[in-house]
């Protein structure tokens, strides 16, 4: 009888395992182009600019399409509607970070950026907490970049109106401000080993957006065996790790719990606190990782975003006078705030139109299924990666009116009053959006608003001689480098 039920239930058993095994397979996918083995759709692919791919496929298969990336499956989200409906509308079922390589090398799968689950919440929640509590979005944090932008102002004149290039200035200036939060310190702009790992950094953003930074992301077993520069950067991210490792030392033996300088000394008091729990995500590796995750987008991405607004106002002259003006008839020569920002809406348009257009990463971070998404429909399995393309969302042709064009119009109304556009998603949306969001938009605000109180920007060779397309296109699109003139205005 026993021999009788035990057959029973392993029938059963595998009933139900061959109906779970059919539901699988007859799930609907979301459609994609057919597929080849081992490479997928690689093929198809434009190396370096791979987004602009996946908006023509769109166009055949829709806005939720899934493609192959060499043996990885992934879902493309095209478009506003689309994006939002995921990231905001579902966002519990999309908070899952995909398992990006180069980024998982970089941390050691540890830290905020690449972590799921309870890691990824209490990081996040913590992270979120410390740096509010140390000022970013408010009035402490807006004179920390008033500081900042007046020894940025003072490398500006210090070139006498000869042609220069900006980089290494505005990557100081903005990674001063991340390095007061996390580090509590900032760095003089002829500190060599600071403008050293301001290199690595910048290197690395290249790397990461160029095709062979890709390729890493593809088949990074295999390129672990190849020659080739991604061995090089990620020895520069073993210098910044170490570099991490001495502060968070420093740190540890000058600390005094009851009253924490940054987000190092936070990160330490709770380690302390939490060290007996087998449960807590409060520990060094998280640290070391969370902090170069702060460092590494922190410094870059807005940085990068000045230098591409200073081409933009180099390519249109008439935009800067009309910034300018603006900002001489509401503020003058006094130090900016944020609260001004109200009283200057072309300003601001122009600023956001600068952020639309550059389209900084515009396939984001790729999500990841943590269990099987139903969407829109469809069936997105577990393990599979989620691209939500904010290239499409930034240049979607039903939000904006002239999407592939400069235009400050499409943040103000007839009236000339600054008016929002929800499809304006640079930082993404929902609960994996940036978390330096708020801070990023103060630094590019009070930055680019005192260069242009103190200097008029132009190049040698005239407007006509920049080229606002990236230099790399990939996981970020890099704006070209210039030398510019910044010549003092009377």
């Amino acid at each position: 009888m026993e021999l009788v039920l035990l057959l029973g239930a392993t029938v059963l058993l595998l009933c139900l395992c061959l109906l779970k095994c059919r539901s699988n397979l007859t799930a609907p996918l979301p459609p994609g182009p057919p597929r080849l083995p081992l490479v997928g759709n690689l093929h198809q692919l434009d190396k370096r600019a791979p987004f602009k791919t996946f908006l023509e496929l769109s166009k055949h298969y829709g806005p939720v399409l899934t493609v192959n990336l060499g043996w990885r499956r992934a879902v493309v989200l095209v478009g506003f509607n689309t994006v939002k409906e995921a990231l905001v509308d579902q966002a519990d079922d999309f908070t899952g970070r995909g398992p990006f390589p180069f980024l998982v090398r970089a941390t050691k799968g540890y830290g905020l950026a690449v972590s799921n689950g309870e890691r990824w919440r209490q990081l996040r929640r913590f992270t979120l907490t410390t740096l509010r509590d140390f000022g970013m979005g408010r009035k402490g944090m807006e004179e920390w970049i008033q500081e900042e932008s007046k020894h940025l102002v003072a490398r500006f004149d210090a070139t006498k109106a000869m042609p220069f290039d900006p980089s290494y200035f505005l990557s100081c200036s903005v990674s001063n401000v991340i390095c007061c939060l996390v580090f509590g310190q900032r760095f003089a702009y002829d500190d060599e080993h600071f403008l050293h790992l301001l290199q690595i950094i910048s290197e690395t953003i290249r790397f990461g957006s160029s095709p062979f930074g890709q390729l890493y992301n593809v088949f990074p077993r295999l390129m672990e065996w190849l020659p080739g520069k991604h061995h090089k950067i990620f020895a520069g991210m073993e210098e910044l790790r170490a570099f991490i490792m001495e502060k968070i030392e420093e740190h540890r033996n000058t600390l005094s719990p009851g009253c924490p300088r940054d987000y190092i000394d936070c990160f330490l008091t709770r380690l302390d606190q939490e060290k007996h729990l087998s449960t807590t995500e409060f520990h060094y590796n998280n640290l070391v990782s969370t902090v170069l995750n702060l460092y590494l987008a922190g410094t870059e991405t807005t940085s990068s975003t000045i230098r591409f607004a200073l081409s933009v106002l180099i390519k249109y002259p008439k935009v800067q006078e009309s910034m300018q003006q603006e900002i001489d008839a509401v503020i003058g020569r006094r130090c900016p705030n944020m609260e001004d920002r109200k009283s200057l809406p072309f300003s601001d348009a122009v600023l956001h139109e600068v952020q639309r257009l550059m389209d900084i990463v515009p396939m984001s971070l790729p999500h990841y299924a943590l269990r099987d998404i139903s969407f829109r429909g469809y069936i997105i399995p577990k393990d599979t990666l989620i691209i939500p393309l904010l290239h499409s969302v930034l240049k979607e042709e039903k939000q904006w009116a002239t999407p592939w064009s400069f235009n400050p119009q499409h943040f103000l109304d007839h009236n000339g009053n600054f008016k929002n556009n929800p499809a304006f998603l640079p930082f993404s949306a929902g609960k994996r959006a940036c978390v330096g969001e708020s801070l990023a938009r103060m630094e590019i605000f009070l930055f680019m608003v005192s260069l242009l109180q103190n200097f008029v920007f132009s190049h040698n060779g005239g407007p006509d001689s920049v080229d606002l397309s990236p230099e790399y296109s990939s996981f970020a699109n890099v704006p070209r480098r210039y030398k510019i003139v910044a010549t003092p205005r009377s």
